[in-house]
């Protein structure tokens, strides 16, 4: 059958080493896995990150149960209390949705603007922190989204969490492998609801590309 043919192929290609990124704060580090399936989103966070543009920037919007974002460049040597996260990189990447590829906790995902295409920021992201969700909860998402989960996805959802209202509507392109207990910390800061979430305390990062 042409699914064994398939299978074959997927066999003879040389498995690419991963592709994977450190986040360094003060809360301790955390890594991430680009995901493959996403070319886009993966090249051009490991350009960024080459390039040591997220260097200094902060999370600069912090909201617990739901996630940490960041990547604006304008939050280098912010202010306090200036709201942040206009900021970007002049171009947009092509929104690469998978259905695969869910809004579990740890998901490196990313912002973007109100637009047609869902077109992502060329510099913005968030990793999701979440909450967990009943099969009722869930089967409530499918009927207002139209999306179908597997039986493993849901598992994912009710057991660890995550952000499902947002799944096919934001590219998720990676995954924290270590370091969700400082997500969980940074989730937790005490924030200024009047400055757009940012943490009263600054929490900076460096982020460097794992050969």
């Amino acid at each position: 059958s042409t699914f064994q043919v398939s299978l074959a192929q997927k066999k003879s290609t040389p498995a690419k080493k991963p592709s994977m990124v450190q986040i360094t704060t003060d809360y301790g580090t955390i890594k991430i896995k680009l995901y493959d399936e996403t070319p886009k989103h993966r090249d051009n966070f490991i350009k960024l990150a080459k390039e040591g543009f997220y260097n200094g920037t902060l999370f600069h919007r912090v909201i617990q149960g739901f996630m940490i974002q960041g990547g604006d460049p304008n939050s280098k040597n912010a202010p306090a209390g200036q709201p942040l996260g206009m900021g970007d990189v002049g171009y947009t990447v092509p929104a690469e949705f998978n259905p695969a590829l869910i809004h579990k906790k740890g998901a490196l995902c990313a912002a973007r603007t109100e637009n047609p295409t869902k077109a992502s920021s060329g510099c913005q992201f968030y990793i999701v922190q979440g909450k967990t969700y009943t099969d009722a909860e869930l089967d409530q998402m499918e009927m207002r989204t139209g999306i179908k989960y597997t039986p493993a996805q849901r598992e994912i959802y009710k057991k660890s969490g995550g952000t499902p209202f947002l799944d096919m509507n934001y590219t998720v392109y990676g995954e924290v492998t270590e370091g969700l207990d400082v997500v969980d910390k940074i989730a937790a800061v005490q924030t200024n609801r009047q400055a757009g979430d940012r943490p009263v305390q600054d929490v900076k990062m460096t982020v460097k590309v794992i050969e």
